[in-house]
């Protein structure tokens, strides 16, 4: 599980069937080595544009999305409280 802010959506015009339907953002990770990267993450709890979010990746995010054919790696499973530092 890794921790980081959301910074846009992505829209995709073509992409794959099995992602019609879900919400794409980018996210930049914070408070890790891994500090600035970015990713492009499914958001199915309803978290916005500068939310602190945590993030699972690999088959935990399609147990989030409750199906493991679709295509992702990465997915929102929390939004981090305004006053807890990180």
């Amino acid at each position: 599980m890794i921790t980081a802010e959301l910074i846009g959506n992505v829209w995709a015009t073509r992409k794959a069937d099995r992602l019609q339907g879900y919400k794409l953002m980018l996210a930049e990770v914070i408070g890790s080595t891994q500090a600035g990267q970015r990713m492009v993450v499914v958001d199915q709890i309803g978290a916005g544009i500068g939310d602190r979010v945590l993030v699972v990746c690999g088959s935990s995010a399609r147990r989030m999305v409750g199906n493991d054919d679709v295509p992702i790696d990465a997915a929102v499973i929390g939004i981090i409280d305004g006053d807890c530092i990180i």
